[in-house]
C-alpha cells in the first residue's frame, strides 16, 4: 500500500488519511486504488459501521483536504495519441465517487482547508461533509481546459437556484458559510476543534445505529458560519445565470452593472472558451441524470478534453509554466461551434466506461 495514503482499523471506525500534504494532498492512482480497495472491504466488514476520511497536515499547520488529481501525470501523456493513462484513470476514479455516493455506511469528510476537483469527488458524496471555518470549496476546471466533473453534472445542478451553474463556470472559491448555505456542508464545526471531534469519532462506540450516533457528536460541536457572502447576490446569480447561453450570461451580468458582476464577467473571460460552452451544456441539459449517468457522461467529457488541446495547455499555463497566461483554441466563445461542443457528447474513440 502507498504511503500516500493511510488506510486504518481504529475500532469500528475505518479511517484515511490523505498523505500527500506538501502536494496538497492531491490524489495519485495509488491512492484512488487503495481507497477504493479498501472501501469495498469495509463496507462488507460488519465490524466496520463508519469511514472517517481527511487530509494530513502540512508542516506550516495549515491542514488541506485534496486540491484535486495529480493532473502533471496526465499532461506527462500528451504526446501519446491514445492517452492510455487518461483512459484508465477517469475510469477508476468515477468509479470511487459512485461507490461513495452509493456506500452504505456513514462516510464522514472533515475538511478543514482545500477541497477542489477530486477531493470534492471523494467527500461531497458522503453522508456527512464537516467543514471548518478554513474550508476552502471550489470547482476550477474551466480554467485549465476541463469541465467540472466527479459527479458535479449531478450534484452542481441540484444546488440553490442557478448556483451551480456560476460556480462551475466561474470556479469561484467560496468558504464554509456558502458551503453550507447551498448543501455542499452537512455541518460546520471550529478548526481548533476539528482533532479532538476526529478522535472522538474514532473513539466512539457506534452502536446499532452509527448514523444517528455520528449525528449526535457532531451537534454538540457545530457552530453557525455566520452569514453566507453569496446569498446577497443569490438573485442577481440566478437572473445572470438563467440565461440560455454563456454569451447571454455575460450580456446579462453587463447588464447587471453592479461590481460583483463585472467582478463574474471578467473571470469568465480568463476561462477557456470551449470549456465553457461544454460546461454550460453538461450542466442544463444533462442535471437531472442520476447518479451513473451523469458518470458515464463525464467519463465521455474526460476523454475528449485529453484528446483535445485546451486541457494541455490550461495545465501548462496554471500548473507547469505558471504564467497564468493560457492561449485557449479557439480564444473567442464565438469561434467555439455548436458542433464542436457537441461531438464531446459523444462516445470516445475507446468506448464508453464501465462502472464495475
Amino acid at each position: 500500500m502507498s504511503d500516500e495514503i493511510i488506510l486504518e482499523r481504529k475500532g469500528r471506525v475505518g479511517s484515511v488519511t490523505l498523505n500527500r500534504p506538501r502536494a496538497l494532498n492531491a490524489l495519485t492512482q495509488p491512492m484512488v486504488l487503495g481507497l477504493d480497495a479498501r472501501l469495498r472491504e469495509w463496507a462488507e466488514d460488519p465490524a466496520i459501521a463508519a469511514v472517517v476520511i481527511r487530509g494530513a497536515a502540512r508542516d506550516d499547520g495549515r491542514v488541506p483536504f485534496c486540491a484535486g488529481g495529480d493532473i502533471r501525470l496526465l499532461y506527462g501523456e500528451r504526446d501519446d495519441p491514445e492517452r492510455s493513462f487518461a483512459t484508465v484513470f477517469y475510469a477508476q476514479e468515477y468509479r470511487i465517487n459512485t461507490f461513495i455516493f452509493r456506500y452504505p455506511k456513514p462516510y464522514v469528510a472533515l475538511i478543514d482547508g482545500v477541497v477542489m476537483g477530486g477531493g470534492v469527488g471523494i467527500s461531497i458524496h458522503g453522508s456527512h461533509r464537516v467543514m471548518t471555518e478554513r474550508a476552502l470549496f471550489a470547482m476550477p476546471e474551466t480554467g485549465i481546459g476541463l469541465f467540472p466533473d466527479v459527479g458535479a453534472t449531478y450534484f452542481l445542478p441540484r444546488l440553490r437556484g442557478r448556483s451551480g451553474l456560476y460556480l462551475g463556470l466561474t470556479g469561484a472559491r467560496i468558504g464554509a458559510a456558502d458551503s453550507l448555505y447551498l448543501g455542499l456542508a452537512t455541518h460546520v464545526v471550529p478548526g481548533d476543534a476539528l482533532q479532538a471531534l476526529d478522535e472522538t469519532l474514532l473513539a466512539a462506540d457506534l452502536g446499532d445505529d452509527a448514523p444517528a450516533t455520528i449525528d449526535g457528536l457532531l451537534a454538540e460541536s457545530v457552530i453557525d458560519p455566520g452569514p453566507a457572502p453569496l446569498a446577497p447576490h443569490q438573485a442577481a446569480i440566478d437572473r445572470c445565470f438563467g440565461a440560455g447561453s454563456v454569451e447571454e450570461i455575460i450580456d446579462r451580468l453587463e447588464a447587471e452593472g453592479s461590481e460583483w458582476a463585472a467582478e463574474t464577467r471578467a473571470t469568465l473571460a480568463q476561462k477557456s472558451p470551449t470549456s465553457l460552452k461544454v460546461t454550460f451544456k453538461q450542466l442544463t441539459e444533462y442535471g437531472e441524470r442520476g447518479f451513473e449517468e451523469a458518470m458515464a457522461l463525464e467519463y465521455r467529457l474526460a476523454m475528449h478534453c485529453n484528446l483535445g488541446v485546451d486541457f494541455f495547455e490550461g495545465i501548462r499555463a496554471q500548473i507547469v509554466d505558471k504564467d497564468r497566461n493560457p492561449a485557449w483554441r479557439p480564444a473567442r466563445l464565438e469561434e467555439v461551434s455548436a458542433q464542436a461542443v457537441d461531438a464531446y457528447f459523444e462516445e470516445p474513440p475507446r468506448g464508453d466506461m464501465e462502472f464495475w
